[in-house]
């Protein structure tokens, strides 16, 4: 998205932490997937491979939680902290439709 046209929505950085979060909760659901997978497995071939793509997608998630965590965009172990962010991402998002 190019500068001018988050200027004019007013997301400024907001769209870095839109597709990271996007990207965490795509990460979540890869990791439950996996682990489903695993678990109705049938053949040691079939578990070995869920089992290598179960911990490439724990891998990914714990990157991208990291990145997140950097930047200040996710805040896992500070509820209060979590809740101001999610609040003002929560108003962006009303302002935007406004």
């Amino acid at each position: 998205m190019n500068d001018l046209f988050k200027s004019i929505a007013g997301m400024g950085g907001m769209t870095d932490q839109v597709i990271a979060t996007d990207f965490l909760i795509s990460a979540k659901s890869g990791v439950r997937n996996a682990a489903f997978a695993l678990t109705e497995a049938v053949t040691p071939e079939l578990r070995s491979a869920l089992r290598e793509q179960l911990m490439a997608t724990v891998s990914t998630h714990e990157s991208i939680s990291k990145y997140m965590m950097e930047k200040g965009y996710y805040h896992p172990y500070n509820l209060e902290e979590q809740t101001k962010i999610d609040l003002a991402v929560a108003q962006t998002s009303q302002d935007l439709v406004r």
